[in-house]
């Protein structure tokens, strides 16, 4: 079995270095890495990741995070696709491992982030300090010492680094590209992929590194986008997603919600758009 690594880009050139430099590194390298170009064009000059590149180009604003995704996927030659985030430096095992997961059993594999502070990254990868210095999001569970474990939540999937078998996800019809910009379609197609049969596993050795960048807590940048995609979500499935962030909404007055539905109150204003960055050292959001 060989694997494609897949990342969406847009903007966050260093953070595309790094990842890149991580490949490079690994103890099996993936057969070629698909870059989806969510602007105009390729940045250029950048460093080599030890395996052929790929590129496809899907433009467009919002962000057509969905539609690159599948974009890449079909691109792909491989029978596995790895999904890495940008912000993501892959440790050494970390295509190894999913490797060997996928050749035990047919699944969508999840693997361990660490989150990482800022200055954490110096001007080459060392592995033993990305590991001391990064931290775990404090929802997630901790990850087996060996081998996979079972995860019967397909709520745990993260778009930050997951696996699954390209002929898996081409047969759901990869991710619903009517969740247009920021949040609900990981969800969807996490709900959608389970429907399906296909189990999810926490996988040993597949670790990854998120490099820093502000986050704003709560999201209110993308307040229209994430009202507009929790209620796709519920009419697609007849729950909402997003919870923590429509509670966070609502406990500050943007909105009034309750199970059956989502009443705005007022949109946020900028004054609080920019507040909500303030906490620059914020790893989580």
């Amino acid at each position: 079995m060989q694997a494609s690594v897949l990342t969406l880009v847009r903007g966050r050139r260093a953070h595309l270095q790094r990842l890149m430099e991580g490949l490079a590194s690994q103890t099996r390298k993936p057969a070629e890495l698909v870059i989806a170009w969510m602007q105009d064009e390729p940045f250029a000059d950048l460093p080599d990741p030890g395996c052929p590149v790929r590129h496809v180009m899907v433009p467009g604003d919002p962000m057509p995070l969905a539609r690159a995704r599948n974009r890449a996927a079909g691109a792909a030659a491989c029978e596995l696709l790895i999904f890495l985030d940008v912000d993501c430096i892959p440790a050494p095992t970390t295509v190894e491992s999913y490797l060997a997961a996928a050749g035990g059993q047919e699944g969508l594999f999840l693997g361990e982030v660490l989150y990482l502070p800022e200055g954490a990254v110096g001007d080459t990868l060392d592995f033993d300090r990305l590991d001391a210095l990064g931290q775990i999001h404090p929802s997630k569970p901790t990850v087996p010492a060996a081998g996979v474990r079972r995860e019967p939540d397909a709520g745990e999937l993260w778009g930050l680094s997951f696996a699954l078998p390209r002929a898996r996800y081409l047969a759901i019809g990869g991710m619903d590209e009517d969740f247009v910009g920021y949040g609900g379609e990981e969800t969807d197609f996490a709900v959608r992929l389970s429907a399906s049969g296909l189990p999810f596993f926490w996988t040993a050795g597949a670790r990854a590194y998120h490099q820093h960048h502000p986050v704003r807590v709560p999201p209110l940048h993308h307040f229209d986008h994430i009202l507009r995609n929790a209620r796709l979500f519920r009419e697609r499935h007849g729950r909402w997603c997003m919870d923590y962030w429509l509670g966070q909404f609502r406990d500050i007055g943007l909105i009034e919600w309750d199970e059956r539905e989502i009443r705005p109150l007022r949109r946020p204003e900028a004054a609080e758009i920019e507040a909500s960055g303030r906490d620059t050292g914020r790893l989580f959001s």
